[in-house]
């Protein structure tokens, strides 16, 4: 028995998430068929970096595996992709070390979300980009990125839905990408919390928007409390683009 690492690419659209829930289509449903096909019936566990919500999409989740399979290293792409549907793409796949393990192991992680500054809706970015047609003040959201960057407890920007105990991560770094017509933010931290994410874009935006003063970042992590901060932006501009190992 073996040990593998993939790299997976997912199109989060029509799924209702990554982790398996019943009478739902998600992507490690999807994993699992294709491994219980390959394996002539037997099932095979998939453990994942992390799981991504419903529409959320993936450039770079990482998943293991145990095989007893004598496939080449080089020919279980090709196997897997010929068994997986058009919205789930294995995208390497290497020998690991028995006690490897895609979630405990991670280091770190990359999140990008994706906007569309365009005043008219583009219908066919609709699901991977969130569109945001209104002015906003870049220079003040990227001040008030800066409060952010750190070690803090982030139960303000967390889900009061999270059964997460400890809330205390490092954000390593956020960057505001200007492209012509769309904005993309950059996360990287030790670790992310239920919708984090997407909460600090809700409350960068209202920033940018004027609704909020760069300074005010510090006051809703000191109180702790999610319903100082922002709302929760749209899921379908969230991509988890890399996993660190």
């Amino acid at each position: 028995m073996k040990r593998f690492k993939c790299l997976v690419a997912y199109d989060g659209t029509l799924f209702s998430g990554y982790q398996v829930q019943p009478n739902k289509r998600t992507v490690q449903g999807e994993l699992e068929k294709a491994f219980k096909k390959l394996h002539k019936g037997a099932d095979i566990k998939v453990s994942a970096s992390g799981r991504t919500d419903a529409g959320v999409h993936a450039k770079g989740q990482v998943i293991h595996f145990d095989s007893d399979l004598s496939i080449p290293l080089d020919k279980w792409d090709i196997a897997l992709n010929s068994l997986l549907p058009d919205d789930v793409v294995v995208m390497s796949t290497e020998e690991a070390d028995s006690g490897f393990h895609a979630r405990f192991d991670a280091k770190g992680k990359e999140y990008r979300y994706v906007m569309s500054l365009s005043s008219k809706r583009d219908p066919f970015s609709r699901n991977y980009a969130f569109q945001y047609p209104y002015p906003l003040n870049i220079s003040a959201m990227k001040e008030a990125a800066a409060y952010l960057i750190g070690t803090y407890d982030f139960t303000s920007f967390c889900s009061a839905k999270t059964e997460v105990e400890d809330k205390v991560r490092e954000l390593k770094g956020i960057d505001l990408i200007e492209g012509k017509g769309s904005l993309a933010f950059r996360f990287v931290g030790n670790g992310f919390l239920y919708n984090m994410v997407r909460i600090l874009v809700g409350t960068l935006l209202e920033v940018g928007a004027g609704e909020r003063s760069p300074n005010s970042m510090a006051d809703i992590l000191e109180k702790k409390d999610r319903s100082f901060a922002g709302k929760t932006a749209p899921a379908q501009g969230l991509y988890l683009w890399k996993v660190f190992y």
